[in-house]
Protein backbone atom coordinates (compact mmCIF):
# COMPACT_ATOMS: atom_id res chain seq x y z
CA UNK A 1 0.00 0.00 0.00
CA UNK A 2 2.62 2.40 0.74
CA UNK A 3 4.48 1.13 -2.37
CA UNK A 4 1.25 2.35 -4.51
CA UNK A 5 0.90 5.82 -2.54
CA UNK A 6 4.55 6.68 -3.23
CA UNK A 7 4.69 5.53 -6.96
CA UNK A 8 1.10 7.78 -7.16
CA UNK A 9 2.94 11.07 -5.32
CA UNK A 10 5.99 10.61 -7.67
CA UNK A 11 3.43 10.92 -10.47
CA UNK A 12 1.64 13.75 -9.04
CA UNK A 13 5.03 15.32 -8.66
CA UNK A 14 5.85 14.64 -11.88
CA UNK A 15 2.36 16.18 -13.31
CA UNK A 16 3.09 19.24 -11.29
CA UNK A 17 6.42 19.54 -12.69
CA UNK A 18 5.43 19.17 -16.04
CA UNK A 19 2.58 21.81 -15.93
CA UNK A 20 4.82 24.34 -14.59
CA UNK A 21 7.22 23.51 -17.73
CA UNK A 22 4.46 24.16 -20.02
CA UNK A 23 3.38 27.32 -17.98
CA UNK A 24 6.91 28.59 -17.85
CA UNK A 25 7.59 27.86 -21.85
CA UNK A 26 4.31 29.60 -22.72
CA UNK A 27 5.40 32.52 -20.76
CA UNK A 28 8.65 32.67 -22.40
CA UNK A 29 7.38 32.15 -25.84
CA UNK A 30 4.84 35.29 -25.39
CA UNK A 31 7.23 37.21 -24.16
CA UNK A 32 9.90 36.34 -27.38
CA UNK A 33 7.06 37.22 -29.53
CA UNK A 34 6.26 40.48 -27.66
CA UNK A 35 9.94 41.75 -27.74
CA UNK A 36 10.45 40.49 -31.66
CA UNK A 37 6.89 41.84 -32.78
CA UNK A 38 7.90 45.36 -33.02
CA UNK A 39 11.21 44.54 -35.38
CA UNK A 40 9.42 42.56 -37.18
CA UNK A 41 6.44 44.72 -38.22
CA UNK A 42 9.32 47.65 -38.26
CA UNK A 43 11.47 45.29 -41.36
CA UNK A 44 7.60 44.45 -43.31
CA UNK A 45 6.86 48.52 -43.22
CA UNK A 46 10.27 48.69 -44.85
CA UNK A 47 8.78 46.80 -47.89
CA UNK A 48 5.87 48.84 -47.84
CA UNK A 49 5.21 52.14 -49.92
CA UNK A 50 5.33 55.44 -49.17
CA UNK A 51 1.57 55.55 -47.61
CA UNK A 52 1.06 53.22 -44.94
CA UNK A 53 -2.21 52.79 -42.94
CA UNK A 54 -3.29 50.13 -40.91
CA UNK A 55 -1.04 46.82 -39.89
CA UNK A 56 0.43 44.20 -42.33
CA UNK A 57 1.95 41.13 -41.38
CA UNK A 58 3.73 40.20 -45.17
CA UNK A 59 6.19 41.49 -47.08
CA UNK A 60 5.11 44.29 -49.01
CA UNK A 61 6.79 44.96 -52.93
CA UNK A 62 8.68 48.42 -52.34
CA UNK A 63 11.60 47.25 -51.12
CA UNK A 64 13.76 48.08 -54.34
CA UNK A 65 11.81 50.95 -54.60
CA UNK A 66 12.81 51.97 -51.08
CA UNK A 67 16.31 51.65 -51.39
CA UNK A 68 16.41 54.00 -54.57
CA UNK A 69 14.72 56.34 -53.14
CA UNK A 70 17.44 56.09 -50.06
CA UNK A 71 20.06 56.69 -52.05
CA UNK A 72 18.76 59.10 -54.60
CA UNK A 73 20.54 62.59 -54.81
CA UNK A 74 17.08 64.13 -54.30
CA UNK A 75 16.47 62.63 -50.85
CA UNK A 76 20.14 63.12 -50.07
CA UNK A 77 19.86 67.03 -50.41
CA UNK A 78 16.31 67.14 -48.46
CA UNK A 79 17.57 64.65 -45.34
CA UNK A 80 21.29 63.79 -45.83
CA UNK A 81 23.62 60.92 -46.94
CA UNK A 82 22.50 57.82 -45.33
CA UNK A 83 26.31 56.16 -45.86
CA UNK A 84 28.01 59.44 -44.74
CA UNK A 85 25.86 59.68 -41.29
CA UNK A 86 26.25 55.95 -41.15
CA UNK A 87 30.04 56.30 -40.96
CA UNK A 88 30.17 59.46 -38.63
CA UNK A 89 27.85 57.72 -36.04
CA UNK A 90 30.51 54.37 -36.57
CA UNK A 91 33.27 56.71 -36.08
CA UNK A 92 31.78 58.39 -33.00
CA UNK A 93 30.78 55.15 -31.20
CA UNK A 94 34.00 53.13 -31.82
CA UNK A 95 35.65 55.92 -30.24
CA UNK A 96 33.72 56.59 -27.76
CA UNK A 97 33.73 52.86 -26.47
CA UNK A 98 36.94 52.56 -26.72
CA UNK A 99 38.42 55.17 -24.43
CA UNK A 100 35.51 54.84 -22.23
CA UNK A 101 35.73 51.11 -21.35
CA UNK A 102 39.64 51.43 -21.08
CA UNK A 103 40.17 54.66 -19.11
CA UNK A 104 37.32 53.50 -17.19
CA UNK A 105 38.57 50.52 -16.49
CA UNK A 106 42.27 52.18 -15.45
CA UNK A 107 40.16 54.22 -12.71
CA UNK A 108 38.75 51.81 -11.84
CA UNK A 109 41.70 49.13 -11.59
CA UNK A 110 43.45 52.70 -9.35
CA UNK A 111 41.07 52.60 -6.75
CA UNK A 112 40.47 49.08 -6.38
CA UNK A 113 44.25 48.16 -5.76
CA UNK A 114 45.87 51.26 -4.68
CA UNK A 115 45.23 51.94 -0.79
CA UNK A 116 45.61 55.80 -0.77
CA UNK A 117 44.39 59.21 1.77
CA UNK A 118 41.52 59.87 -0.96
CA UNK A 119 40.66 56.67 -2.11
CA UNK A 120 36.67 56.68 -0.63
CA UNK A 121 36.47 60.41 -1.42
CA UNK A 122 37.42 59.82 -5.39
CA UNK A 123 35.03 56.71 -5.42
CA UNK A 124 32.28 59.01 -3.64
CA UNK A 125 32.86 61.89 -5.75
CA UNK A 126 32.87 60.04 -9.02
CA UNK A 127 29.51 58.05 -8.53
CA UNK A 128 27.77 61.23 -7.43
CA UNK A 129 28.89 62.54 -11.20
CA UNK A 130 27.15 59.27 -12.34
CA UNK A 131 23.76 61.13 -10.44
CA UNK A 132 24.16 64.63 -12.87
CA UNK A 133 22.65 64.18 -15.75
CA UNK A 134 23.91 65.73 -18.88
CA UNK A 135 20.82 67.93 -19.70
CA UNK A 136 21.89 70.10 -16.16
CA UNK A 137 24.89 71.11 -17.61
CA UNK A 138 24.03 71.34 -21.42
CA UNK A 139 24.01 75.17 -21.11
CA UNK A 140 27.66 75.54 -19.47
CA UNK A 141 28.76 73.01 -21.63
CA UNK A 142 27.79 74.57 -24.90
CA UNK A 143 29.19 77.98 -23.80
CA UNK A 144 32.47 76.28 -23.18
CA UNK A 145 32.63 74.72 -26.23
CA UNK A 146 31.67 77.95 -27.92
CA UNK A 147 34.63 79.69 -26.53
CA UNK A 148 36.89 76.98 -27.25
CA UNK A 149 35.40 76.62 -30.93
CA UNK A 150 34.81 73.01 -30.72
CA UNK A 151 31.41 73.52 -31.57
CA UNK A 152 30.09 71.50 -34.88
CA UNK A 153 33.33 68.86 -34.08
CA UNK A 154 33.46 65.27 -32.74
CA UNK A 155 35.88 66.33 -30.12
CA UNK A 156 33.18 67.07 -27.46
CA UNK A 157 31.13 63.85 -28.78
CA UNK A 158 34.21 61.61 -28.23
CA UNK A 159 36.97 63.32 -25.57
CA UNK A 160 34.37 63.10 -22.41
CA UNK A 161 33.50 59.65 -23.00
CA UNK A 162 36.78 59.01 -20.96
CA UNK A 163 35.07 60.14 -17.88
CA UNK A 164 32.18 58.00 -17.58
CA UNK A 165 31.01 56.98 -13.87
CA UNK A 166 28.51 54.18 -14.92
CA UNK A 167 31.11 52.05 -16.92
CA UNK A 168 33.27 53.11 -14.09
CA UNK A 169 31.46 51.68 -11.22
CA UNK A 170 30.26 48.73 -13.35
CA UNK A 171 34.36 48.11 -13.87
CA UNK A 172 35.38 48.39 -9.99
CA UNK A 173 31.81 45.83 -8.99
CA UNK A 174 33.57 43.29 -10.84
CA UNK A 175 37.14 43.75 -9.88
CA UNK A 176 36.06 43.01 -6.55
CA UNK A 177 34.33 40.05 -7.38
CA UNK A 178 36.68 38.67 -9.66
CA UNK A 179 40.50 40.42 -9.36
CA UNK A 180 42.57 39.17 -6.68
CA UNK A 181 44.98 41.16 -5.39
CA UNK A 182 47.73 38.71 -5.11
CA UNK A 183 47.64 38.29 -8.48
CA UNK A 184 49.35 41.99 -8.86
CA UNK A 185 50.90 41.58 -5.39
CA UNK A 186 52.91 38.50 -7.86
CA UNK A 187 53.45 40.85 -11.26
CA UNK A 188 54.88 43.30 -9.17
CA UNK A 189 56.99 40.92 -7.16
CA UNK A 190 58.32 39.40 -10.86
CA UNK A 191 58.88 43.27 -11.60
CA UNK A 192 56.15 44.16 -13.82
CA UNK A 193 55.22 47.77 -14.28
CA UNK A 194 51.40 48.90 -13.60
CA UNK A 195 50.52 49.72 -17.13
CA UNK A 196 51.81 46.08 -17.86
CA UNK A 197 50.45 44.68 -15.62
CA UNK A 198 47.29 46.33 -16.61
CA UNK A 199 47.66 45.28 -20.02
CA UNK A 200 48.35 42.17 -20.17
CA UNK A 201 47.55 40.33 -16.68
CA UNK A 202 44.47 42.54 -15.78
CA UNK A 203 42.86 43.17 -19.12
CA UNK A 204 42.17 39.93 -19.85
CA UNK A 205 40.72 38.61 -16.67
CA UNK A 206 38.09 41.73 -17.76
CA UNK A 207 37.36 40.87 -20.91
CA UNK A 208 34.04 40.10 -20.11
CA UNK A 209 33.31 43.14 -18.46
CA UNK A 210 34.47 44.89 -21.54
CA UNK A 211 32.20 43.05 -23.85
CA UNK A 212 29.28 44.00 -21.27
CA UNK A 213 29.78 47.75 -21.53
CA UNK A 214 31.23 47.95 -24.57
CA UNK A 215 27.78 46.76 -26.02
CA UNK A 216 26.14 49.11 -23.73
CA UNK A 217 28.24 52.25 -24.37
CA UNK A 218 28.06 51.75 -28.16
CA UNK A 219 24.61 51.58 -28.36
CA UNK A 220 24.39 54.61 -25.71
CA UNK A 221 26.29 56.00 -28.62
CA UNK A 222 24.91 55.15 -31.57
CA UNK A 223 21.76 56.00 -30.17
CA UNK A 224 22.91 59.70 -28.88
CA UNK A 225 20.67 62.41 -29.99
CA UNK A 226 20.66 65.12 -27.70
CA UNK A 227 24.58 66.39 -27.88
CA UNK A 228 24.83 66.16 -31.26
CA UNK A 229 21.97 67.79 -31.92
CA UNK A 230 23.41 70.83 -30.12
CA UNK A 231 26.83 70.31 -31.48
CA UNK A 232 26.56 69.52 -35.07
CA UNK A 233 25.09 71.01 -37.36
CA UNK A 234 26.69 70.74 -40.78
CA UNK A 235 24.60 68.46 -42.74
CA UNK A 236 27.74 66.35 -43.59
CA UNK A 237 28.74 65.46 -39.87
CA UNK A 238 25.44 64.56 -38.98
CA UNK A 239 24.55 61.13 -37.40
CA UNK A 240 22.29 58.01 -37.66
CA UNK A 241 19.56 59.80 -35.10
CA UNK A 242 19.90 63.27 -36.59
CA UNK A 243 18.80 62.32 -39.63
CA UNK A 244 15.72 60.28 -38.52
CA UNK A 245 14.75 62.94 -36.32
CA UNK A 246 14.51 65.48 -38.72
CA UNK A 247 12.66 62.21 -40.76
CA UNK A 248 10.12 61.89 -38.02
CA UNK A 249 9.27 65.30 -37.65
CA UNK A 250 8.81 65.98 -41.60
CA UNK A 251 5.94 62.44 -41.25
CA UNK A 252 4.66 64.63 -38.47
CA UNK A 253 4.08 67.67 -39.81
CA UNK A 254 2.93 66.54 -43.67
CA UNK A 255 2.45 62.88 -43.58
CA UNK A 256 1.02 62.01 -46.99
CA UNK A 257 4.29 63.95 -48.67
CA UNK A 258 6.93 61.88 -46.58
CA UNK A 259 7.71 58.14 -47.42
CA UNK A 260 6.88 56.04 -44.15
CA UNK A 261 8.51 52.92 -46.23
CA UNK A 262 12.09 54.65 -47.12
CA UNK A 263 12.51 56.26 -43.14
CA UNK A 264 11.52 51.96 -41.89
CA UNK A 265 13.99 51.26 -44.53
CA UNK A 266 16.56 53.96 -43.00
CA UNK A 267 15.82 52.55 -39.21
CA UNK A 268 16.27 48.97 -40.25
CA UNK A 269 19.90 49.37 -41.71
CA UNK A 270 20.58 51.80 -38.78
CA UNK A 271 19.66 48.69 -36.15
CA UNK A 272 22.07 46.51 -37.62
CA UNK A 273 25.52 47.77 -36.29
CA UNK A 274 23.88 47.50 -33.01
CA UNK A 275 22.81 43.72 -33.86
CA UNK A 276 26.33 42.71 -34.79
CA UNK A 277 28.19 43.77 -31.76
CA UNK A 278 25.59 42.26 -29.55
CA UNK A 279 26.23 38.89 -31.71
CA UNK A 280 30.05 39.64 -31.42
CA UNK A 281 29.91 40.20 -27.72
CA UNK A 282 26.64 38.51 -25.97
CA UNK A 283 28.52 35.26 -25.42
CA UNK A 284 29.89 37.34 -22.46
CA UNK A 285 26.95 39.48 -21.46
CA UNK A 286 25.85 36.98 -18.77
CA UNK A 287 29.05 36.05 -17.49
CA UNK A 288 29.91 39.49 -16.93
CA UNK A 289 26.73 40.81 -15.71
CA UNK A 290 26.80 38.04 -12.74
CA UNK A 291 30.57 38.71 -11.83
CA UNK A 292 30.31 42.09 -12.06
CA UNK A 293 26.78 42.48 -9.79
CA UNK A 294 27.80 40.11 -6.92
CA UNK A 295 30.91 39.98 -4.65
CA UNK A 296 32.51 36.95 -3.22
Amino acid sequence: MARIEGVAGTTDSRTALTVRRVIAYVVLILLVIISLLPFYLLIINATRGKVQTGLQFYPGKALGGNFKTLLSENYKQTYGDFFRSFANSLIIAAFTTVLSVYFSALTAYAIHVYDFKLKKIAHTFILIVMMVPTQASAIGLYRMLKNMNLLDSYIPLIVPAVAAPAVYFFMIQYMASSLPLEIVEAARIDGCGEFRTFNTIVTPILKPAFAVQGIFTFVSSWNNLFMPQMIIDTAEKKTIPLILQIMRANIQSNPMAANAGVMNLFMVLAILPVVVIYLILSKNIISGIALGSVKG
